[in-house]
C-alpha cells in the first residue's frame, strides 16, 4: 500500500476514535449537575445581568457569552445538557480551526494529532461540558489566530475584517483574556520585522488601532474593576511550582524524545522550524500564563486559576506539534494520533460515566435533601462564594441572590438558613443563636455546601454544648459537595470520635 493510500486508510479509524472521543469526554456528561460557577450562569440568565444582588461582583455578568445559553433556554426550558451545548459547539469550532491552523503552519497530516491529543488535556473536555465562558473564548481565539495568519498571508481585506471583530469579541468574553492580545501584537511584528507578509507597517500599525479604539470601553470597565480585585481573590498569588504545572510540558517530555530517537534509528535529517511560526505557537502556549503569574505575584491578586489559563491550552497542543515537526518523519502523523486517541479513550475508563462533569454534584445533595420528606427541616447554607461577607450577607439576605445561586439552580426541600462564606464574627453569632434556639427545637437539621465550608461548621455545631449527643451522618457522596445530617438522639451520651472533622484551623 502506498504511504498516500495508508493515509487515507487511517481516515476511517481515525474518524471514529474522534466520534467516540466526543461521545465519551463531551456528550455523556452533559446532563450531570452543574458546578458552582455554572449555577452562576443560569442564575445570570433567568435572573438577568442587571439583578441587584450582581452588585457585589459587578465583573461576573459582564460576558457577550451569557446570550448563548440564554438563546438556548428560551427555547428549551431549563436543563443541563441545554446550558452546555453552547460549550459543545463552540469547543467542535475552536478545535477546528486549531488544526487548520497547525496543518497551515506545521504540517498537513498533523490535524487529527492536535485535535484528538485534546482530550489528553483535562481542561478541553472539561471546557466543553461547562456552561462557562470558556469554550467560547477558545472558539473566539482561534478564529482570531486563524484570520490573523490568513490576513498577514494573503493582505485580504475580509480576513483582516474577521479578525478585527473576532478580536474586539474576545475580552468581552471575558476580563482575564487581556493578555493574549500580546499574541496577536507579537507574531504581526515578528511577520513585518521579517518581511514574511504582503501587509506593510501602515495597515497594520492602522488595523490595531482600530482593534484598540474598540476595546477602549472594555479596558476602562477592567481597570475599574481591578481597584476591587481583592474582594473577590479565592487564592494566595501562585508559585513557580503552580506555573511550571499550568504549562503542562506532560504531552511534550512524553512525545519529543521518541520522535527524536526515531528520527535517529530512520537517520532523518532534522527539519528546520520557521521562526515567525515559533513565535506565535509558542507565544500561544507561554504568552497567557506567563502575563497572569506575574500579574497575580505582582499586585497579590491572584487570577491564577486553570480555567483562566485557558487560551494557553491550543498553544500548548500546536507548540508541541511544532517541536515534534523537526523530527517526527511525516508518514507518522496519523499513526501517532490513533495512539493518542485510544490512549486518551483508555484515560476514561478509569473514570465513572455517571460522574459529575466538575466534580460536585449539587443536585444529588439537594435530591439528598428532598429525600428526607421534611419540608421544614432547617438547612443551613454557608455560602459558597467568596462575596458573602457582612454587610451584604446577612441572615435575612434576600432571595433569589447571587450568593446563593446555587439554591435558585437547585431548591433544597427545607428551611435555608445562610452563613456566609467564611465562618466570621457576625456568622457564629448567627450560628450560635440557631444552636440555642430554633435547632434544638426542631431536632434535627442538615448543613449543605462545599465540603470546606461543611466540615467546618459541623465540627463547630457538633462542638455546641446544646447539640451534645446528636447524631450526625452524611447524606452520601457528592464530590466536592456535602450534605451532613444532624438529629437528635434522646437519652444517648456523646460519641466525638464518631464522625471524621475538620478542625477550624485547617479551614482557615
Amino acid at each position: 500500500m502506498t504511504l498516500e493510500g495508508s493515509r487515507r486508510w487511517l481516515n476511517w479509524p481515525l474518524g471514529l476514535l474522534l466520534t467516540l472521543c466526543i461521545a465519551r469526554f463531551w456528550l455523556l456528561p452533559l446532563n450531570t449537575s452543574f458546578w458552582v460557577d455554572e449555577t452562576v450562569t443560569a442564575f445570570v440568565v433567568r435572573q438577568g445581568g442587571d439583578h441587584p444582588s450582581l452588585s457585589i461582583a459587578p465583573q461576573v455578568p459582564q460576558s457577550i457569552y451569557y446570550a448563548l445559553p440564554a438563546a438556548v433556554q428560551s427555547e428549551a426550558g431549563f436543563s443541563e445538557a441545554g446550558y452546555r451545548l453552547p460549550s459543545v459547539l463552540a469547543m467542535a469550532v475552536a478545535l477546528f480551526f486549531c488544526a487548520r491552523i497547525g496543518m497551515r503552519l506545521i504540517h498537513p497530516d498533523c490535524g487529527w494529532l492536535i485535535v484528538l491529543s485534546s482530550f489528553l488535556l483535562r481542561g478541553f473536555s472539561d471546557a466543553a461540558t461547562d456552561a462557562r465562558p470558556y469554550a467560547f473564548g477558545l472558539c473566539v481565539a482561534s478564529l482570531s489566530v486563524w484570520s490573523l495568519i490568513r490576513w498577514l498571508d494573503r493582505a485580504a481585506w475580509l480576513d483582516a475584517a474577521l479578525f478585527l471583530g473576532s478580536a474586539a469579541l474576545l475580552w468581552r468574553t471575558h476580563l482575564v483574556y487581556w493578555p493574549f492580545y500580546l499574541v496577536f501584537a507579537f507574531y504581526t511584528a515578528a511577520r513585518l520585522w521579517r518581511r514574511d507578509t504582503p501587509v506593510r507597517w501602515i495597515p497594520a500599525c492602522s488595523l490595531f488601532g482600530i482593534l484598540g479604539l474598540l476595546l477602549a470601553p472594555v479596558a476602562m470597565s477592567a481597570l475599574a474593576l481591578a481597584r476591587e480585585a481583592q474582594a473577590h481573590v479565592v487564592q494566595p498569588p501562585p508559585g513557580f511550582r503552580q506555573l511550571q504545572y499550568a504549562l503542562k510540558f506532560g504531552l511534550l517530555v512524553s512525545t519529543l524524545p521518541a520522535a527524536w530517537l526515531l528520527s535517529r534509528i530512520l537517520r532523518r535529517k532534522p527539519v528546520s522550524l520557521r521562526l515567525t511560526t515559533a513565535v506565535l505557537l509558542l507565544g500561544w502556549w507561554f504568552v497567557h500564563p506567563v502575563a497572569l503569574f506575574a500579574y497575580s505575584v505582582g499586585t497579590g491578586n491572584s487570577v491564577f486559576l486553570p480555567r483562566y489559563l485557558s487560551l494557553a491550552w491550543p498553544g500548548i497542543l500546536l507548540g508541541t506539534a511544532f517541536l515534534l515537526a523537526r523530527y517526527l518523519p511525516s508518514s507518522f502523523w496519523r499513526p501517532l494520533a490513533l495512539l493518542v486517541g485510544l490512549w486518551a479513550l483508555a484515560q476514561s475508563l478509569r473514570l465513572s460515566p455517571d460522574a459529575p462533569a466538575h466534580g460536585s454534584d449539587w443536585r444529588g445533595a439537594a435530591q439528598a435533601i428532598a429525600a428526607l420528606h421534611d419540608p421544614e427541616v432547617p438547612v443551613i447554607c454557608p455560602s459558597p462564594f467568596v462575596e458573602a461577607k457582612a454587610p451584604v450577607w446577612r441572615p435575612g439576605y434576600e432571595m433569589p441572590g447571587f450568593l446563593y445561586a446555587h439554591l435558585a439552580t437547585y431548591p433544597v426541600a427545607g428551611r435555608p438558613l445562610l452563613l456566609p462564606y467564611e465562618p466570621s464574627e457576625e456568622g457564629q453569632r448567627y450560628a450560635r443563636d440557631l444552636s440555642s434556639t430554633l435547632l434544638p427545637r426542631a431536632g434535627r437539621f442538615v448543613i449543605y455546601g462545599g465540603d470546606l465550608n461543611v466540615r467546618f461548621w459541623q465540627h463547630w455545631f457538633s462542638q455546641r454544648p446544646e447539640l451534645s449527643g446528636w447524631k450526625v451522618r452524611r447524606l452520601g457522596s457528592f464530590g466536592d459537595v456535602e450534605a451532613v445530617y444532624f438529629e437528635k438522639a434522646q437519652g444517648t451520651a456523646p460519641m466525638p470520635g464518631r464522625v471524621s472533622l475538620l478542625s477550624p484551623s485547617a479551614y482557615r
